[in-house]
């Protein structure tokens, strides 16, 4: 499919229970598409909804109205509407998401929290590590972390993680939530990178990048989110 992800009339708000059930509006009618080998970035200011937006592409938060839809096992699947099974599935196989911050188990290696992504798809456990293990070195890991939680590292060494372990799957769209703003330049150019061997490979991306070089650098097209928002947020 040249289009894997497809948005089209998206809104949402947020009901604000201890304010009296007051609805806060984050975006109306999103629409737009990601093609394969594209990467588009959200724009706009802070607070107008990017995450938020990236959040419901992802199935985190649930939309009011509207369709996501993503080609998944030769056939279209709506995330808006689908059951949270299959969007399980979808994450598992189609649909990959680095976010700012790493959520993982307690006290599992770093290596292998990166590796669980293919383990979780049914590849061979070794091999999967070989490969972790590759992208923590191209990420510059040092091999004498690469044995202990994550939870012990500091901010941009946990932030490497979490982008191996978003890398390491084929997924056929990925969506990126500041993915390299815990780096230094060294390794922010080693991203810049990754991502273009991914648009080469045909992914979809999907990113927010407030650093204004790596936007540049990955950006095929910009879609400033504030053209959505019912709140108009000065720049």
């Amino acid at each position: 499919m040249a289009t894997p992800l497809v948005v089209s009339e998206v809104s949402k708000s947020f009901t604000m229970h201890l304010r009296d059930g007051i609805k806060l509006p984050v975006v109306s009618d999103v629409a737009f598409s990601v093609a394969s080998g594209e990467c588009v970035v959200l724009g706009g200011p802070s607070g107008i909804g990017k995450s938020s937006l990236l959040k419901m592409i992802y199935g985190n938060y649930a939309v009011d109205t509207g369709q996501i839809l993503i080609r998944h096992d030769g056939r279209i699947v709506d995330l808006a509407s689908t059951d949270p099974r299959t969007v399980l599935n979808v994450r598992r196989n189609t649909l990959g998401y680095v976010s700012q911050f790493l959520r993982t188990v307690p006290r599992v290696a770093a290596i292998d929290v990166v590796a669980e992504p293919l383990v979780a798809r049914g590849e061979d456990a070794v091999a999967a590590r070989k490969k972790a293990g590759a992208l923590l070195a191209r990420l510059n890991l040092p091999e004498t972390l690469w044995q202990l939680p994550p939870a012990t590292f500091s901010g941009g060494e946990q932030q490497r993680v979490n982008i191996a372990r978003g890398f390491i799957t084929e997924h056929t769209i990925l969506l990126l939530d500041e993915p390299t703003a815990s780096l230094d330049a060294r390794n922010r150019a080693v991203v810049v990178g990754m991502i273009a061997e991914k648009k080469k490979a045909g992914v979809a991306l999907l990113g927010i990048f407030h650093d204004e070089e790596v936007r540049e650098a990955v950006a095929d097209r910009i879609l400033d989110v504030q053209q959505f928002s019912p709140r108009k947020i000065a720049a």
